[in-house]
This record gives structure tokens, sequence and C-alpha cells, in this order.
């Protein structure tokens, strides 16, 4: 795709982001392998490194063992610790700053957009959050840098409160998405005016519905991803490309529009 392509699909986007009044971003991982974080299902994702069947649900409650070695990767500073916001997570933000976002519908456990300044309650993830650790047993949240840190005197560390497992706060294999995240994301879908699906594939359910409802419901769809998406043909505008180069590109014309 050209330069000359590029600035009038990015100028295109940026008239109807100028132009909603409710604009939900839906974000997968293409967002986030340019912060260096290697997405799932890759030729060097996640699970070439690691074996998923030790991310189900079952085998981590079953296994003492299994618990061990993630507390131990996540010691290494593996699973996600220590990344930060690229350009990407930044346009969006900016676009929250400008009154211009309604929430954030992600597939991320990465926290990025929060770290990039867009605040929790308008940032809806269906997958969890990977700097957070929850107990099983009360439900009780921690802030993962608290749980790593006990892990230099604990090998298992457990809940202070109940004594039950801690487990990151990531939906495993075998757990049911958050109902009230996922029924809260729904009902944003099904009102937005503009949806703008970034970095994601679209193959991905329950997820992958949100931008199906958006568009059902009558809302423009912009699809911004490195591949195809079952959702192509439907879109108002698609592009092929980086999310930070072109999500930077968009804020740009945003910019300009709004100033003229």
């Amino acid at each position: 795709m050209g330069g000359d392509d590029i600035e009038k699909l990015t100028e295109k986007i940026a008239e109807l982001v100028v132009n909603s009044q409710r604009c939900l971003v839906f974000s997968g991982a293409g967002i986030s392998t340019e912060s260096g974080i290697p997405d799932f299902r890759g030729e060097d994702g996640i699970w070439t490194k690691l074996d998923p069947e030790d991310f189900t649900i079952e085998r981590f409650v079953a296994s003492p063992e299994v618990r061990k070695l993630q507390w131990k990767l996540l010691a290494e500073g593996g699973l996600l610790r220590n990344v930060k916001p690229n350009a990407a997570h930044y346009a969006v933000a900016e676009m929250d700053k400008l009154g211009k976002l309604d929430c954030i519908v992600t597939q991320n456990i990465d926290n990025l957009h929060q770290l990039a300044g867009v605040q929790d309650e308008k940032v809806f993830e269906l997958h969890g959050n990977m700097q957070y650790v929850r107990c099983l047993g009360c439900r009780k949240r921690f802030p993962m840098d608290e749980i790593v840190s006990r892990l230099a005197t604990e090998e298992l560390p457990e809940c202070d409160a109940c004594k039950g497992i801690l487990k990151p706060d990531a939906v495993y294999f075998g757990e049911m998405l958050p109902q009230a995240v996922l029924s809260e994301a729904s009902r944003r879908a099904n009102l937005c005016d503009l949806c703008i699906a970034i970095g994601s594939t679209l193959i991905v359910y329950p997820a992958a519905y949100i931008p199906e409802y958006a568009y059902k419901a009558g809302a423009k769809v912009v699809i911004i991803n490195i591949g195809p998406t079952p959702m192509d043909s439907k879109a108002a505008v698609r592009i092929e490309g980086k999310a930070g180069d072109v999500m930077t590109r968009v804020m740009h014309h945003v910019r300009n529009k709004i100033s003229q």
C-alpha cells in the first residue's frame, strides 16, 4: 500500500473519529506485539515456548508443580512483566483525552492501555490482566509485583487472607470470560457508532462478537491489522499495516480536523 493510499485511508478514519459520538476501540494481540510482546499463536508465539496444557484451570488447580513453574517464570520476569505502551496505545489514549473514546474492549492481558493513560473504568478486559493476581478462594485481588516480591522466600505463595490458591488474574483455558465485563462490553458495542478494531484476527470467540455486534447495530467498522479478518468485507475502512504507524497518522489527521 502506497503512502498516498495510507494518507487517504487514515484521513478517512480520522473523519469517522471526529464525527463519532461513541467510539469503541477493540484491540487484539497485534497492538501489543509492537511493545515486544509475542502473540500466543504466531510462529514465535508464547505457545511455542510453553505448554498450553499448563494454562488450563484444571491443571493449575490440581498441580502444585505447575503452579511452582508459573511462579518461577514470573519471578524471572516472564509472562508480560515490565512491558511498555507503544505509539498505538498512546494514540488511543489521545483519542480519550480529546473526548473521542467511549471505551476500549481488549483481548489483551498486558495492562498497556491503562499504562498509556486510559482510566481503568474505560477498559474492558475480556481475558483478564496479568499485572494482578486473584485468590481462587476469597477472590481477593493483589498487584502482581506484591506477590512476585514474595517469591524470594516463598516457592508457592498463598492468599494472606484465606490461604487459598493464588493465580495470575488472566483467563485460563477452561475458565469462562468475566461475565460482567463481557456483558458491559456487548452493551457498549450495541450503542457505539464507530468500532475501530486494531491488531485482531477477529477469529477468537466470544471476544470477536464485539465488532460484529457493533456492525449489526449500525456502527461503522474500521479494521487495522496485518493479515485478513472475517469482517474485512464489512469494514468502512480496512488498512493493512502496523498499529502504531496507522494510529499515529490517524491522530495527526484528527488533531488537524479538530483545530479547523
